[in-house]
């Protein structure tokens, strides 16, 4: 499979299935598409590796966006964010960076390591350090793992430039680099650490960019023979259908960095008379079945993942893109087993995002299918 080529199609099908795996984060994929499909009608190129590619010793950085999606809907990035901070990170290294991975396979963070790629010429690893997306720094199977969180590099839109050399530890570092993306206009570029080949063979979740592609595919290959939406979904992911209706109530705002808020949703089909509620800080957190005013018993909670998508073509629906009426189809998956561990839970269970009377209970999983 490796050395990967991308191409137009891989990227129009990258885009669907990591909007499916953000849980509804990491970014719209839309723009990120467009920019990564006109890089390539330009002459641009990007390839991708395997882990297990790496040279125990390579250098590989993690490049992604960091904010609120919603500011994206108002705030265009300039386009060379992400050879900026790979150039800032190298710079303060004094060494050249050999291959970028994504931080998140989930929405438009899925496709930010490919632009960089293509800008600067290096290769993409199949992999990331979530198997999803999570709102904040420290939710990494490398963090978890012990490695080190700095250097870390940030900028912004006019190539304002920090680079984080000395951290305690990567909650800090999510502290300080959340309050400059705030002064940088809740969005900004981040590259870091760097990560040995050694490191990344131990703590990444593989083959995410290349599951994302499949994904994808399954869900363009469904909607042109009208086959089951959902059926297409799940027989890649491993996952199970939770919810479908409508949404019935949004609240949203942007705090901190952050969009933070909860939806309801109106059962139809097989869920009439029921109601969903799921809580969403950027990715969706927490779903429970519940009345029209109130929560009721837990059906699924990070780490696994609860996906948003439009009924009828698939399509996922970040949580800056819910609004009221929209029909949809809520998705559990399987996380990665990186996830499930005592010491991961301890950073992306419930408990870490203020929910701790939630008690994760995993999701089956299907040997061979869905997230590694």
């Amino acid at each position: 499979m490796y050395p990967w080529h991308i191409t137009h199609d891989d990227v129009e099908s990258i885009a669907i299935g990591a909007g499916i795996l953000g849980t509804g984060g990491g970014g719209n994929p839309y723009l990120g598409k467009v920019l990564m499909q006109s890089m390539l009608d330009r002459g641009y190129s990007v390839t991708v590796i395997g882990v297990d590619d790496l040279a125990d010793d390579a250098l590989v950085t993690e490049v992604g966006t960091m904010g609120a999606p919603t500011v994206g809907v108002e705030k265009l990035p300039h386009g060379d964010e992400p050879r900026w901070v790979v150039e800032a990170l190298e710079a303060h290294i004094g060494r050249p960076i050999d291959a970028i991975t994504c931080a998140e396979i989930g929405g438009a963070n899925s496709i930010q390591p490919l632009v960089a790629g293509a800008l600067t010429g290096k290769p993409v690893v199949d992999a990331d350090s979530m198997g999803r997306a999570f709102p904040e720094l420290q939710m990494s199977t490398h963090f978890i793992d012990g490695v080190a969180c700095v250097p870390t590099a940030l900028v912004d839109e006019k190539n304002n430039r920090i680079v984080f050399s000395e951290m305690t530890e990567p909650r800090i570092l999510e502290r300080f680099a959340r309050d400059l993306c705030v002064l940088m206009g809740c969005r900004a570029e981040l590259a870091g650490p760097a990560l040995s080949g050694a490191q990344m063979k131990r703590s990444s979740v593989r083959n995410t960019l290349s599951l994302a592609k499949r994904l994808g595919d399954a869900v363009r290959k469904a909607r042109a023979s009208k086959a089951p939406m959902v059926d297409a979904i799940l027989a890649v992911t491993g996952g199970s259908e939770l919810f479908a209706g409508k949404l019935f109530d949004v609240r949203r705002r942007t705090t901190r960095g952050f969009a933070r808020g909860d939806l309801v949703a109106e059962g139809l089909g097989d869920y009439r008379g029921q109601w969903l509620h799921v809580a969403f800080q950027n990715e969706n957190l927490v779903a429970w079945r519940g009345t029209p005013d109130a929560r009721g018993e837990v059906v699924a909670c990070v780490p696994d993942l609860i996906c948003i998508i439009e009924t009828e073509t698939g399509e996922p629906i970040t949580t800056e893109q819910l609004r009221y009426g929209l029909r949809v189809t809520v998705l559990g998956i399987p996380c990665s087993d990186k996830l499930r561990t005592p010491a991961a839970l301890d950073v992306v269970g419930p408990a870490a995002f203020g929910y701790p009377e939630v008690t994760f209970v995993p999701m089956a999983k299907v040997p061979g299918v869905g997230l590694e």
